[in-house]
């Protein structure tokens, strides 16, 4: 058995992970912190656990050795932390935004101060596997990508990779747990309950990630909020460089993703969830990615949704965690979502 300790266990994205670890059948949960609830029981912060975790959070400096850390840190803490974690584990996976840019003039422009170990960005994996499958195996580095970046790099990879695309201009639309547990103005009941915010209609740190992923700067980005809990709807308007017909695009995708065990292409005629919807992924590790050509133009809008806190953080890290660890990667993430919910 693998032993595993979860830093930061007691947010949204902790407590996915744990509940997936529990029942990951070669894991051992050794320990899970938090600083502000050390002492108390997991379940009285992650309710859906009680009978099935009764391990209590600790504060990180009665942190055991053990095999695989997993960090759900706020962002800019592991980077500063660094050594203290390494002789913990011989296994760091990082869901926090320190270690996903390659380039550290890229980290001072989307985060807006300087890294502070820009010579250990390079040892970390980019955590998508459907791009980063063979760097994974056996790695002892991984870097959780962030949610946005997640959905919308899944969306047009295959047709930034066939070089077919002029330009592209991304809408997310994203559910309240992406801003994480801590209480805000924006969280408030009254000022969040019937919104449709946007709230980074430019600038949005994760469009660092997305142009190095998909190797581009002609990407448009922007970011709603609205009253969802859980998921991801990115739209993504995609001008093509050339004329494809229908069935082009459904090779590019079946090519890129037709053996992915999590990449759901969602392409139906009729009905009301002909589209990718994340309502339908809640829980799930899945992305479901559909596409509708413009008749009159050469717009193509590919559509994808994920769970944000599991394809797009926990169950996306236990994945690269399955993978690193020579495990089949779906192993403690069959879970297909509720229909209805």
């Amino acid at each position: 058995m693998i032993k595993v300790s979860i830093v930061g266990a007691s947010g949204y994205t902790g407590g996915d992970l744990l509940r997936i670890l529990h029942f990951h059948p070669q894991v051992e949960i050794q320990q899970a912190t938090s600083e502000r609830h050390a002492g108390k029981l997991v379940s009285s912060l992650h309710p859906n656990l009680r009978k099935i975790c009764r391990l209590k959070f600790v504060p990180v400096d009665e942190l055991e050795p053990c095999d695989v850390l997993f960090l759900c840190l706020p962002h800019g803490q592991l980077m500063n932390r660094l050594a203290e974690f390494e002789k913990l584990a011989d296994t760091l996976i990082d869901l926090s935004a320190d270690f996903r840019l390659r380039d550290a003039t890229a980290y001072q422009t989307w985060y807006g101060k300087p890294h502070a170990c820009p010579e250990r960005l390079a040892d970390f994996v980019y955590g998508i596997p459907e791009l980063h499958r063979e760097e994974m195996k056996g790695a002892r580095r991984i870097s959780g990508a962030g949610c946005n970046a997640t959905v919308t790099i899944l969306a047009l990879h295959p047709l930034y990779r066939a070089g077919v695309v002029e330009s592209s201009v991304i809408e997310v639309k994203a559910g309240s747990s992406q801003g994480g547990n801590t209480v805000s103005e924006g969280s408030h009941h009254p000022e969040r309950s019937g919104a449709v915010r946007s709230y980074k209609p430019t600038a949005h740190r994760h469009l660092g990630e997305i142009q190095q992923a998909l190797g581009a700067d002609n990407i448009h980005f922007s970011a709603t909020s609205i009253e969802m809990v859980r998921g991801i709807l990115a739209t993504c308007h995609v001008f093509l460089n050339q004329a494809l017909e229908e069935k082009d695009i459904w090779k590019l995708y079946r090519s890129a993703y037709g053996d992915e065990p999590f990449i759901r292409i969602v392409k139906e005629s009729t009905g009301i969830h002909r589209y990718p919807e994340p309502k339908l992924l809640a829980g799930s590790n899945y992305c479901d990615i559909g596409f509708e050509r413009d008749p009159h133009t050469n717009r193509l809008v590919v559509m994808s949704a994920i769970d944000n806190l599991m394809k797009g953080a926990a169950g996306q890290a236990v994945q690269a965690f399955n993978i690193a660890r020579g495990f089949d990667e779906t192993t403690g993430l069959e879970f297909p979502g509720l229909h209805p919910v």
